[in-house]
């Protein structure tokens, strides 16, 4: 039974899927964005994430940890230089995953995974935010009631009052009623 056993085997025995798990990552960290299937993508972010948080920390035990994933000492230097000094103040959340269309071949999902803060277009379609505080809705009274007023006086239809006639009928009509009785 596998109960439990929530993981995407891929199709693939174990050691095929660790080793095809720990070349894409390598291939993650040293170019930034790949293009792969969204089933190998969504198990990727699963194994590269774990790694670019425990780089955050920069120990010889992180790093051999690291290592024993990779298995490539370039993509070491890459995860725990480059990637670190981009991704580091952020408290996860590292990849990004783009869906791309169907391949044409077996029609399979296709996407593009990145490390988030590596790509240049969509960091300059983030226009930079000031911090501001929470406003409320409500305003104070005084300029809602000036507001109002101005708003009166220049159009004439707000002036004209309309005489309530449907209440008055609904009254009169329950009486009439009640009178019949």
């Amino acid at each position: 039974m596998r109960h439990g056993k929530k993981f995407n085997h891929l199709g693939r025995k174990a050691a095929h899927r660790k080793a095809m798990l720990s070349n894409m990552a390598t291939s993650l960290i040293l170019h930034k964005r790949i293009t792969t299937t969204l089933a190998k993508a969504k198990e990727l972010k699963k194994y590269v994430e774990p790694l670019v948080s425990r780089a955050k920390e920069d120990t010889t035990h992180n790093r051999r940890i690291a290592f024993s994933y990779l298995k490539n000492k370039e993509a070491i230097i890459a995860l725990f230089g480059e990637v670190i000094a981009k991704v580091g103040t952020r408290p996860g959340g590292y990849t990004r995953i783009i869906k791309t269309g169907f391949r044409l071949g077996d029609n399979a999902e296709m996407c593009i995974i990145e490390l988030v803060d590596f790509n240049e277009l969509m960091l300059k379609d983030a226009k930079p935010t000031k911090k501001t505080t929470r406003r409320s809705r409500r305003s104070s009274g005084k300029k809602d009631e000036a507001a109002a007023e101005t708003k009166a006086e220049s159009t004439p239809e707000a002036k004209t009052e309309e005489p309530k006639a449907p209440e008055a009928s609904a009254d009169s009509s329950e009486g009439e009623t009640e009178e019949k009785k």
